[in-house]
């Protein structure tokens, strides 16, 4: 249960963070000044609240940062293509592969 209890935390982290990015970046091309600085204060909560939850999780963040690494790539990918409908290209693919096998061997690994 431990371990579904970390990727629950890991998933929030990692869409806050995600997310938070993502409205940031639809506040930078914003030209009207409120919705401007209502995008921005929404990202900064969003990525506030990354932080946070990254920080409450239940086990000490070294030990899953292979994890984390990996689900924000596809976490990232995900909101890239619901917020802005950008379809990963092979290379961005193909290098994801990479950051999720080696997301795995971080956490896996255990020479012991």
């Amino acid at each position: 249960m431990d371990k579904f209890v970390i990727l629950g935390f890991l998933l929030i982290a990692t869409t806050l963070e995600a997310s938070g990015d993502a409205v940031v970046r639809m506040g930078l091309g914003q030209q009207a000044t409120g919705a401007r600085a209502l995008l921005f204060l929404a990202g900064a909560v969003l990525l506030f609240s990354y932080g946070l939850m990254l920080n409450l999780a239940p086990v000490e963040f070294g030990r899953v940062v292979g994890i984390y690494v990996a689900t924000l790539f596809v976490v990232w990918q995900a909101v890239n293509f619901v917020a802005f409908r950008s379809v990963p290209t092979l290379p961005i693919l193909v290098g994801g592969a990479f950051v999720i096998a080696g997301g795995a061997i971080v956490a896996f690994w255990n020479p012991r």
